[in-house]
Formats: structure tokens, C-alpha cells, sequence
């Protein structure tokens, strides 16, 4: 039998918080939606939004980080795979998720310095080139 690859990544914002539940047997998971978006020009050339929702489902202790961490709005990169789940009411009903394993926060950490506080350069800190005349080559 020949491999194949059922992988997912993406970048978005989550649209609601983390709900953490357990199982019978106490395995930890934890589901949300996440949202992403692009833009398309239509037939008249105007931009477009489009938004698109995922279904997350994440297990075991990435759960419990993502419940705790994660709150409405987070902007995360997410990998994981799509899976297909049988309605038990009408076994002819599927439904189609993201089953996430591995996950990068990507909001900016807030600072406890107070409002109007400059960060100070380190040591090693190298400035960008403004313009072409300020290339080394």
C-alpha cells in the first residue's frame, strides 16, 4: 500500500474560546473554530473578503494549553490533519474537522512596562539599512 499525507496548516484567529472537556476515560480535548481569510477581486475589480471557518478538535495536554492560553480572537498557526465524522442520528451524514497537533501562538505578548516606556536596544542590536546607499555591498 502506497503512503499519503492528510496534513493541514494554517494561520487564524480563533471565533470562540477553547472548550475543554473530557472523555469517559478522562483523556482531555478541546474544541474551537478558527477563521481565515483572504481577499479576490470579482468580476467589477472590487476586493472581495472572504472568510473561511475550521472546525478544531485538539487532544490530551495541547488541549488543556489551548484552554488555558488561547481565548477568542488568539491568532494561531495551527498544523493537523482533516478528519470525517459520522453523524450517529443519520450514519449518511458526515461532517469534517481539523484534528490539530501542533500549535504556534502568534499574538504579540504584552508588556508590563509601564504605558510610554521605550525598549532599550541590546548590546548586539545591528539597525536596518534605510535605503540602498546604506548596503555594505
Amino acid at each position: 500500500m502506497s503512503k499519503s499525507l492528510n496534513k493541514v496548516t494554517l494561520i487564524g484567529h480563533l471565533g470562540r474560546d477553547p472548550e475543554l472537556k473530557f472523555t469517559a476515560d478522562g483523556t482531555a480535548y478541546a474544541r474551537f473554530s478558527v477563521a481565515t481569510s483572504d481577499t479576490y477581486k470579482n468580476k467589477e475589480g472590487k476586493d472581495v473578503d472572504r472568510t473561511e471557518w475550521h472546525n478544531i478538535t485538539v487532544w490530551r495536554k495541547l488541549a488543556e494549553i489551548c484552554a488555558q492560553y488561547l481565548k477568542k480572537g488568539s491568532k494561531i498557526y495551527l498544523e493537523g490533519r482533516i478528519r470525517s465524522y459520522v453523524d450517529p442520528k443519520d450514519d449518511s451524514k458526515r461532517y469534517y474537522g481539523i484534528e490539530m497537533t501542533d500549535l504556534l501562538m502568534l499574538d504579540n505578548k504584552k508588556s508590563d512596562k509601564p504605558e510610554g516606556a521605550k525598549d532599550s536596544a541590546p548590546d548586539n542590536f545591528i539597525p536596518e539599512p534605510k535605503g540602498d546607499d546604506d548596503l555594505p555591498f
